[in-house]
């Protein structure tokens, strides 16, 4: 099977693409642990802008549950205490992180994007945040950070599909682009990320990055706590298949 993630460095700016089309780039364990190991890479290269895209027609369509059936609970919260901590990490990196989606960007991958200073939607593309359907809470106060807590309140609640320009109005991307579009918003986020100095970036990174992570982490560890995740998710994913239009 081919890496889960492909790595490409042009100067300051080094790329991480998810590399599991077949899969939605959906976040399993190999992915999780490739991102974090080439954040590794890219810090120790000196990297002044991280950018996450993904291969194919999504960006990542959130937990890579294809093994379900051989999961316990235990195991399915491991898995997303440990998508929450790779979050934390990208959230508190002393450099300019920029997400470019397309396609679906559902659950633990709308998370990914959100997490990015920069959030760059394709023409198209679609948010999701299904997780609190079957009880998870990941990821809550970075989003009422983004959006306000109303809107975030309001957005996890109704479960809803939102467009790419929706999700602009409400801030959760900054920029909404055609695909000829994608090579300025990389470039204007380098020149950015770069006018400064490496620790004049960090420290006013390290001021301005706030968010209760203890709280989020807290709030995921109760929410997986509860017995019966798996069930949940086996029953959401029944309600999803029952409602989807028949072709």
């Amino acid at each position: 099977m081919s890496a889960p993630v492909a790595v490409e460095a042009h100067g300051a700016v080094h790329t991480i693409r998810l590399a599991r089309p077949d899969r939605g780039n959906a976040l399993g364990p190999e992915m999780v642990a490739a991102i974090d190991t080439a954040l590794d890479g890219a810090q120790a290269a000196g990297a002044r802008l991280v950018v996450l895209c993904g291969e194919g027609r999504h960006f990542c369509t959130g937990f890579d549950l294809s093994d379900l059936d051989a999961l316990d609970d235990g195991e399915l919260a491991l898995r997303a205490i440990r998508i929450e901590i790779l979050l934390q990490r990208i959230h508190a990196l002393p450099v300019s992180t920029l997400a470019v989606a397309g396609g679906r960007v559902f659950g633990a991958g709308a998370d990914l994007f959100a997490v990015c200073d920069h959030r760059v939607a394709l023409a198209g593309t679609t948010f999701a945040f299904p997780g609190p359907a079957f009880g998870l809470v990941l990821g809550t106060g970075r989003l009422a950070g983004l959006v306000g807590d109303g809107a975030a309140r309001r957005l996890l609640l109704a479960g809803t599909t939102i467009e790419a320009k929706a999700a602009l109005t409400m801030g959760l991307a900054t920029r909404v682009v055609e695909p000829d579009g994608v090579a300025p918003a990389i470039d204007s986020a380098r020149d950015a990320a770069t006018r400064l100095d490496t620790p004049t970036v960090g420290a006013l990174f390290g001021r301005t990055r706030r968010a209760d992570d203890a709280g989020d982490l807290a709030a995921l560890a109760r929410s997986v706590a509860r017995p019966g995740l798996k069930d949940r998710i086996l029953a959401y994913r029944a309600h999803v298949a029952a409602t989807r239009p028949r072709s």
